[in-house]
């Protein structure tokens, strides 16, 4: 497929997907809820977090359940500092572990971590014990917080279409909120991250991500997950979950590039975005984070009027 293809492609996607997420957000919760927010309670005083299954179908970050599987049992350590695990299941629609995957970009699941005011953001990939069917991984929490975690996967079955399933873990402590601001640049390690581009709400918008260090591009970056980086993009507020990646071929091992990196995303709505760049360098990952403002105003358009206007 030629780029113009690839593009309308995941415009198309991305569109369906956000537009759901963000009627379900303002949807009535049933009252039928409340005895599975109850058990809810229950379960995290005893360290374990489940969040009330949706009856209708979950859309990216904002449901326990999508097309009868569920992110169930989350286990974690309950107050920062403390070295433990972070455990959970994904259950099939018999309410049986699911054991058989469809690996995605080089992983089988795909783990997404971040607080509730965008920080501590972690992406991993935990280890599936086939015969408990119980995804597992080191875990210590830094800080207190109420904490999302997406679970980004693809079930080996007839659909073979991709799920993401989010649930919340409380991390016991005080908690001080940190304010987003719109950030386009970023320091991670001794490298250097510019984000160039904007996002217009309903169109698919170019970002170019900018890797330099000391001052010099980085032409290094190798491969990661199939591609030269990884970008995971999230909507302040509900969190809604996009999940993209670099646009053109896939990256091959041995391959290298850089400086740039290029992506195709699109806002479904005006706000603020949070977004997190993955990229390898020397076998490192480093994570960079940005927020984006999204208006309902197209820069070009406004620089058309101000033409206009002389």
């Amino acid at each position: 497929m030629n780029a113009g293809g690839r593009l309308v492609a995941y415009a198309a996607g991305v569109a369906v997907a956000f537009a759901g997420a963000f009627g379900i957000a303002a949807a009535v919760v049933p009252a039928t809820a409340a005895e599975t927010w109850q058990e809810t309670d229950m379960n995290e005083h005893a360290g374990m977090t489940t969040a009330p299954e949706v009856q209708s179908e979950a859309l990216p970050g904002l449901s326990s359940s999508s097309r009868g599987y569920v992110l169930a049992a989350v286990q974690a350590p309950e107050v920062p500092a403390v070295d433990g695990e972070l455990r959970f299941e994904i259950r099939n629609q018999q309410g049986v572990p699911l054991t058989d995957y469809t690996t995605a970009h080089e992983k089988q699941l795909h783990l997404i971590v971040v607080r509730s005011d965008g920080q501590e953001f972690r992406h991993v990939h935990p280890v599936l014990d086939m015969q408990m069917g119980v995804w597992s991984a080191p875990w210590t929490w830094a800080e207190a917080g109420t904490y999302r975690v997406y679970a980004d996967f693809t079930p080996n079955d007839a659909e073979s279409q991709g799920i993401t399933l989010t649930t919340t873990v409380h991390v016991a402590g005080e908690f001080r909120p940190v304010a987003s601001a719109p950030s386009s640049h970023a320091v991670v390690d001794d490298f250097e991250v510019a984000l160039e581009g904007e996002l217009v709400p309903g169109r698919a918008s170019e970002l170019t991500l900018s890797v330099t260090r000391a001052g010099e591009p980085v032409t290094t970056l190798e491969p990661y997950l199939g591609a030269f980086g990884h970008l995971v993009a999230l909507r302040e507020g509900d969190l809604a979950y996009l999940h993209v990646h670099a646009d053109g071929d896939a990256a091959k091992a041995g391959e290298s590039s850089g400086p740039e990196i290029t992506f195709m995303a699109e806002a479904p709505t005006a706000g603020r975005y949070l977004l997190y760049l993955d990229f390898q360098v020397d076998g490192d990952v480093h994570t960079a984070a940005f927020v984006v403002d999204s208006t309902d105003v197209d820069p070009g358009d406004a620089a058309d009027e101000g033409s206009h206007a002389h």
